[in-house]
């Protein structure tokens, strides 16, 4: 099989991108950058930009690939770039949105891919639901051949998948623990949660190419290990050998000073989330969630850890955390002693 990643080196990507190349599928990666070190020595891979379009067809001249995987489209517009690029250069383009796209909030606690798709709160998940969108007009119009695959929040050696955490140097959290310092969870600290390992989620959508009846279909792919943000957190500070101390905050106090935060935390963590996976299972029986949160997050850790240069930290984060901290409990210390009065 020939497949096309766009991307091909993120946290979901990469473990993709191992599994399809230990498959022997014929891997070509379309990427800005250089040759990742962890990039199989047999992946091929296309040095352009996805943004610059000609420069894309020029390179894709006479290519045909039997499917197209895009790990970086989020707006519609660039669905609409894929839609003209591939249009005829693929029998399925597999386009990756994601499960925050799911009602919020939500009617039913019982998340399967027929659950509508309406996200108020987060721009990101009304565009993924725009592309999405676009994508089914596509395939219904002219039989574009769309796959939608929405994952959850999917982890693995490079990121630690905290309600609150920094994004791009997720070993603050951790170093915060070890300091004793407090972290901040939302609510109340019971909201059921799902993190998926990427090497589970690589199972999933690697054993959807190629296969013909996924053709106009949406699935999401996650674990099936429903843990609350408080367990979360515990087993994170446990595979890092210290105790959580962890700060209970609502996420529309998080939200009215961090404002930034808002849109993830109301139009996505906060909320609970148990998904149905029988739909990814029925097309990809070898899909199953292997590798439990204790474990994978171990190797998270683990991977921190055996490198000094990974561990890196966010000091504005850092403050910001530790002055809304300071704000919370002093409000709340005001706030008792006035009702007291």
């Amino acid at each position: 099989m020939n497949v096309l990643f766009i991307g091909g080196t993120g946290i979901i990507s990469t473990a993709c991108t191992r599994l399809a190349a230990h498959r022997g599928i014929t891997l070509t990666l379309l990427r800005r950058g250089e040759r990742a070190f962890d990039v199989p020595d047999h992946v091929h891979t296309i040095k352009a930009d996805i943004a610059d379009e000609a420069a894309v067809a020029a390179a894709l001249e006479g290519k045909h690939f039997d499917a197209v995987v895009d790990f970086v489209a989020y707006t519609p517009a660039q669905v609409e770039r894929d839609i003209r690029l591939f249009r005829g250069r693929t029998d399925q383009y597999v386009f990756i949105s994601s499960a925050s796209a799911y009602q919020k909030p939500l009617r039913h606690y019982h998340i399967t891919e027929s659950t509508p798709l309406a996200n108020p709160y987060w721009q990101y998940s009304r565009d993924k639901i725009a592309c999405e969108e676009r994508l089914l007009a596509a395939y219904r119009e002219d039989g574009f051949p769309v796959t939608i695959v929405r994952p959850s929040l999917t982890y693995g050696d490079t990121q630690i998948p905290l309600a609150v955490n920094s994004w791009l140097k997720p070993y603050t959290a951790i170093d915060r623990l070890r300091r004793g310092k407090k972290l901040i969870v939302p609510g109340d600290g019971t909201s059921l949660w799902v993190c998926t390992h990427n090497s589970d989620f690589a199972v999933g959508l690697i054993g959807l190419l190629g296969h013909a009846q996924a053709i106009g279909h949406a699935f999401h792919i996650t674990s099936d290990e429903v843990l609350t943000w408080d367990q979360i957190t515990s087993l994170t500070a446990k595979a890092a050998g210290v105790e959580p101390q962890i700060i209970h905050i609502p996420a529309d106090f998080i939200g009215a000073c961090l404002p930034e935060e808002a849109p993830g935390l109301t139009g996505d963590k906060s909320a609970s989330v148990v998904f149905d996976n029988s739909k990814i299972k029925s097309f990809v029986p070898q899909f199953g969630a292997r590798v439990p949160f204790a474990e994978g997050i171990r190797r998270t850790i683990a991977w921190f850890d055996a490198d000094p240069s990974r561990r890196v930290i966010d000091d504005a984060a850092n403050h910001a955390w530790d002055k809304l901290i300071a704000a919370y409990e002093a409000g709340l210390e005001a706030a008792v002693r006035q009702f007291r009065a």
